[in-house]
């Protein structure tokens, strides 16, 4: 009897559930496209929705501000009170603002209007897409419908710099930088009001937060949508072109604001995946390591391309806000030795401890020591 009683309190054996056969279900990629209001969010949505381009979109939009003809067009007060409202396009699209901009406003959406093409998520100007990029990224993970592709961040050439160089409160970050740091494209918009030299200075500033951004410079939003759209930013796809771009990023120097810049090195080398993940997370849960001023280091994105000793492909290290993954890649190793090469996007970090952190905590363990 006791041993029966000992056999139901145990917990009972996880059995992995087989997957039906056949191709998976396709999942649809999700865009969240954030930036300051008046930098020309809304103007690259109403250009991606008219655009000739044979996808059927769905833009959501969680932002209720003064002056915006698309949300006009949607009747979204009643009462005093938010409410989802339809706008069904002639080309295929549809627009829609939801008082949340979580995973079951695109339930919600793909259950009344069926499946789409394309997601386009628009967050507030003062909203860090970092947690909102996490939900749709973990939830991809759990056999979703949807995806994340990558997080578009809309500057104003005019006025970027400005918003970029304000002073917060101790304690937090400028959301301008934030935005552009958590970016995997950044489209400078408005490039006609601005000379050259302010533009150089705009597109420096852009770099120093994140060297590993790719930048679109533009007037009025037009942007040609196969680069802004599909960039699998997330996934393995993306570990071919991260192994050539990790190669080429340097680390920056803080510019204006002067706490959020890119740190880069390379180790080479087989690394232990256990004392990766400790290391990992020591840095993004723990916030554990502290910069030559006492701060602690926050990491706001982190890649990499990483070697596992026993596997002959490269491993994609992704990370955003306070979520990240490993994934082996397609991309076998060519170098010998293997280079690991890490990419840490954030605030108060220090290359030279950071460095001297990994090698103790991961590499050293590598070699035994």
């Amino acid at each position: 009897m006791d041993g029966m009683i000992e056999d139901e309190d145990d917990c009972p054996e996880l059995v992995p559930i087989d997957n039906p056969p056949g191709p998976p279900a396709e999942q649809i990629p999700v865009t969240i496209i954030t930036g300051y209001l008046g930098a020309g969010k809304t103007t690259l949505l109403n250009y991606i929705l008219t655009e000739q381009h044979n996808k059927r979109i769905a833009v959501i939009l969680n932002e209720f501000g003064e002056g915006s003809a698309l949300e006009k067009s949607l009747a979204v007060s009643h009462a005093g009170e938010l409410y989802e409202e339809w706008l069904e396009l002639r080309n295929g699209c549809l627009c829609c603002s939801v008082k949340d901009n979580g995973l079951k406003a695109i339930e919600n959406l793909m259950a009344k209007k069926g499946k789409f093409d394309y997601i386009l998520l628009e967050t507030t100007g003062l909203a860090d897409p970092g947690a909102v990029a996490s939900m749709f990224w973990v939830d991809a993970e759990l056999g979703s419908d949807v995806y994340l592709d990558g997080i578009v961040t809309v500057i104003d050439a005019k006025y970027g710099l400005q918003q970029l160089s304000e002073e917060k409160a101790d304690g937090l970050i400028n959301e301008a930088a934030r935005q552009i740091a958590v970016a995997d494209l950044t489209i400078i918009n408005k490039v006609d009001l601005v000379n050259e030299d302010d533009l150089a200075r705009i597109r420096d500033s852009v770099r120093s937060i994140n060297g590993l951004v790719k930048i679109l410079e533009t007037q009025r939003s037009r942007v040609d949508l196969s680069e802004v759209l599909d960039l699998h930013s997330f996934d393995t796809k993306d570990g071919a072109n991260l192994a050539e771009k990790l190669q080429l990023v340097k680390s920056t120097r803080p510019h204006l604001d002067k706490s959020i810049l890119t740190v880069t090195f390379e180790v080479a080398g087989d690394l232990p995946e256990d004392a990766l993940n400790v290391f990992i997370q020591d840095l993004l849960w723990e916030k554990m390591f502290k910069n030559k001023e006492g701060k602690p280091m926050t990491v706001i994105r982190l890649k990499g391309i990483v070697s596992f000793a026993g596997k002959a492909h490269q491993v994609i290290l992704q990370g955003v806000h306070e979520l990240y993954d490993l994934n082996e890649t397609p991309q076998l190793w060519e170098e010998d030795p293997r280079i690991n090469r890490l990419v840490f996007i954030g605030r108060n970090l220090d290359k030279d401890l950071l460095k001297e952190h990994f090698i103790s905590a991961v590499v050293l363990k590598a070699e035994g020591c």
